[in-house]
């Protein structure tokens, strides 16, 4: 397992200035990790305009704070944006995403970016893996909706709550689970069968490594990456929000059994290092 922060990205020179100055991307994962998608933490400032189109990538975006608008050019269907909302776009999805209050967002791709990307002209990222073949279009999900809805399930023994927003029905090439601890909430976890990027969105927590016995604070603005030789302990100090993205896909009906394992989903990414 690693951890990321936004102090070591910030000195490791991997947060990048994007849309003429507006949006600050912190590059948390690459394909250099070999997990199987990439994923950016960006803070974006009330006005920013931009036209987008990822022609070579699926791009998950999952609002955590502030207000916008993004809006389908073919269509002209439009979609208010606040915290909680996660909109998809895709290779056929020419889009605007505008923002009217202060805006920080997560940013999921699928192949993954290789960290150094700019867009072109048209909005678009470089190719930096198979581009996918899909005739799908943009869509949008919204937490309270899931949560009223009846889809949000009791994990990890009993210790999380969890709505997995993206699963393998998807298709997007990854999973992507909005997730709760309580105070004092403890679980024991090995995703043998999976990689997973753990980013914190609110309160504080540790995590511990069983085999090696290190420990990490856990605090917004840090992520956790885990995989199958990973046995692992969450623990959470304050009421803990985060953010888990898993390569294969979830179905999204899936419990950890004694070992705090899920089941089997798809062929597992090689893992990091070896991209």
């Amino acid at each position: 397992m690693f951890i990321r922060t936004l102090e070591g990205l910030q000195a490791a020179g991997m947060i990048k200035l994007l849309v003429n100055g507006t949006t600050r991307s912190a590059r948390f994962l690459t394909a250099a990790d070999g997990m199987g998608f990439s994923y950016n933490d960006n803070r974006v400032d009330k006005g920013a305009d931009a036209v987008l189109w990822y022609k070579n990538h699926w791009e998950a975006n999952y609002i955590v704070s502030g207000r916008g608008e993004v809006t389908d050019l073919t269509s002209g269907e439009s979609w208010p944006l606040e915290a909680g909302a996660l909109y998809v776009v895709g290779p056929n999805d020419r889009h605007r995403f505008r923002v009217t209050e202060n805006e920080h967002h997560v940013s999921v791709f699928c192949p993954a970016l290789k960290g150094d990307e700019s867009h072109d002209k048209d909005g678009t990222y470089a190719a930096s893996g198979p581009r996918p073949k899909t005739d799908r279009r943009m869509f949008v999900k919204r937490v309270h909706e899931m949560r009223a809805a009846g889809k949000e399930m009791v994990v990890a023994n009993g210790q999380a709550r969890t709505i997995r927003m993206l699963t393998k029905a998807d298709d997007v090439g990854f999973g992507l689970s909005d997730v709760h601890l309580m105070a004092g909430a403890e679980a024991i976890l090995w995703y043998k069968h999976h990689w997973e990027a753990n980013h914190i969105l609110a309160g504080s927590g540790e995590v511990s490594d069983l085999t090696s016995g290190e420990n990490w604070k856990l605090e917004p603005g840090t992520a956790y990456n885990v995989g199958p030789r990973d046995r692992h302990k969450l623990r959470a100090v304050s009421d803990l929000h985060l953010l888990s993205v898993f390569s294969p896909a979830l179905a999204g009906d899936e419990q950890h059994d004694e070992t705090g394992t899920l089941r089997p989903s798809g062929p597992v990414p090689s893992g990091p290092g070896t991209s």
